[in-house]
């Protein structure tokens, strides 16, 4: 995998450029799957059965590559404890708990507008 290393320009962070780091990070965690692993995980410590229980339709392969991708940006911090079976255990970071603040604007969004897009979306497809 080619990642783009950050320089401090003002191009690293710009969306609207293909070649920007902040767009690869974007496009790594603007997911669905990321948004609700840190929803679940909030200001709580979880095990990956634990979190695999709480987001229903999340299947292993998908929960363990969104896992390593925020943990690999910095979002999720991994814990293993030395026991046999080992356990893992994942908690945000101060950057996964900024996120947080982002993802529960979206749920509140979502909940404001849920019926006007329904509505929306009926009329569009009559």
């Amino acid at each position: 995998m080619v990642t783009k290393q950050f320089s401090g320009s003002p191009e690293d962070a710009d969306l609207m450029r293909a070649d920007s780091l902040a767009r690869e990070i974007f496009s790594d965690i603007a997911n669905k799957w990321a948004f609700l692993i840190i929803e679940t995980l909030g200001d709580r410590t979880l095990r990956f059965s634990e979190l695999r229980k709480e987001i229903e339709g999340i299947s292993h392969k998908m929960l363990t590559q969104n896992l390593r991708m925020l943990e690999r940006n910095g979002l999720v911090e991994r814990t293993v404890h030395p026991t046999v079976p080992p356990r893992v255990e994942y908690t945000l970071t101060e950057p996964g708990h900024g996120l947080r603040t982002i993802a529960d604007g979206m749920c509140d969004w979502t909940h404001t507008y849920l019926g006007r897009i329904e509505t929306a979306r009926r009329r569009f497809d009559t």
